[in-house]
């Protein structure tokens, strides 16, 4: 597998590493339950119970990572004010527990409904508090997982940031050059090597031949900056550098192909045409 097929398809990856690891874990808490309750010789409950109390507990976990995610990126915790992001971060894991318990609760009832037996919770407050104690630890790790997925990454894919020239402000910024930081180092990347742009997220993939950098920026801040530069936007999530255009093919649909000379075709939607248009009769035209 190689990295940049690692990179456009990490999502998936990344997903299906946190099930794998979630259910087998939950499937051993699972086994281990029956094998200690085995030892008093008759078990207290049907087999197939734990597996319903962990898997549950699991699919809550999984259905509220995404929100653990989110809040990673909408509220990062700043050392700077400490107290503010420790309170944000300790109510944060408060709706955490309530929604996992929540989930949680709400699928157990249903399995047992349709087995004909009927769920006790037990006294909720007490059940409440014992819940949180163990999602509290539950959601400290997940956050510390995220954080050091993301960081492997960083490190193996490297990230861009542009070198600023003269006094141009962020939200101004001209720039022909880029710092890629990977594994340690640091190099300069030409944006006039950048053969295309891919949204992704709240980044901007920078696709370079066969290699791809994430840039911490929006398609729109970006495709801003880098028009003068010979750049268009072809669709929501690419844009292109004009020079890298080999040809552009209609589609009965009223979009377009557009191939690169790397090889690579990407859609030109009907929104995006006629700035295309324009964009390539003026670099004809400058040439």
């Amino acid at each position: 597998m190689t990295l940049t097929h690692f990179q456009r398809y990490q999502t998936w990856y990344a997903t299906l590493f946190l099930c794998s690891y979630v259910f087998i874990n939950n499937t051993i808490n699972a086994s281990s339950n029956i094998m200690e309750a085995q030892r008093g010789g008759v078990l207290p409950f049907m087999i197939w119970e734990p597996f319903v109390w962990e898997y549950s507990s699991a699919i809550g976990t999984l259905l509220l990572f995404p929100a653990l995610v989110w809040l990673l990126k909408a509220k990062p915790f700043n050392w700077q004010k400490i107290t503010r992001s420790l309170l944000i971060y300790l109510f944060a894991s408060v709706i955490f527990s309530l929604l996992h318990v929540g989930i949680m609760v709400a699928i157990r009832k249903l399995i047992y409904t349709v087995q004909g037996m009927q769920y006790d919770f037990g006294l909720v407050w007490f059940e409440l508090l014992y819940e949180y104690r163990k999602d509290l630890w539950g959601f400290l790790f997940l956050i510390a997982v995220i954080k050091a997925y993301q960081y492997v990454v960083n490190q193996l894919t490297g990230e861009a940031a542009p070198i600023k020239q003269g006094e141009d402000t962020p939200e101004n910024l001209n720039f022909d050059r880029l710092l890629v930081k990977k594994l340690g180092k640091e190099f300069i990347v030409r944006v006039a090597q950048i053969d295309w742009l891919e949204s992704n997220g709240n980044y901007v993939n920078l696709h370079i031949g066969a290699r791809i950098y994430p840039l911490r920026a929006t398609m729109s801040q970006l495709i801003t900056q880098l028009e003068p530069q010979g750049f268009c936007r072809i669709h929501r999530s690419y844009a292109i550098r004009l020079d890298a255009v080999e040809s552009i093919t209609p589609l009965p649909s009223g979009d377009s192909e557009v191939k690169l000379t790397t090889g690579k075709v990407l859609n030109l939607s009907r929104r995006y045409k006629e700035q295309f248009k324009g964009n390539i009769n003026s670099a004809t035209a400058n040439f």
